[in-house]
């Protein structure tokens, strides 16, 4: 894997915050379990959060492991699923949020709690992509 690849993926990473807490933990661990190793060695006395672990795997990428590497990529994987998904109810839901939830701040499951307030009223083609992701 190149350094760019990494970094790339380490910045998809660092959107984390774009999904759910149980998804991140997931992330995280896939990370944190497959490069064991490297964090222990290049990364241990790094503070962890805001992608500063991330940042410290990026600039050892010419040292990383294959087992780390794929860890990494698999991470990539999953969020960029996690964020299909998202950007997929995000389409469906437009209108429903732009009618219902236009004041609500995002974040926090803030959207999805006014979607849900508002379910009587909430079109069938949001309900659907909702379920169909797992948000419902």
């Amino acid at each position: 894997m190149k350094t760019g690849s990494i970094l790339s993926i380490a910045i998809c990473v660092t959107l984390l915050f774009a999904v759910s807490a149980g998804a991140q933990q997931s992330l995280v661990e896939t990370v944190a379990n497959g490069c064991k190793a490297e964090i222990d060695t290049y990364c241990k006395d790094v503070t962890p959060g805001e992608g500063r672990v991330l940042a410290c795997l990026y600039a050892h990428g010419d040292k990383l492991s294959g087992k780390c590497e794929y860890a990494l990529y698999d991470a990539a994987a999953q969020l960029e699923r996690a964020v299909a998904a998202l950007s997929y109810v995000v389409n469906e839901c437009t209108d429903d949020l732009d009618q219902f939830c236009m004041g609500v701040a995002a974040g926090n499951g803030r959207l999805k709690d006014c979607l849900e307030k508002n379910d009587s009223k909430v079109s069938s083609r949001c309900k659907d992509a909702m379920k169909q992701v797992g948000l419902k």
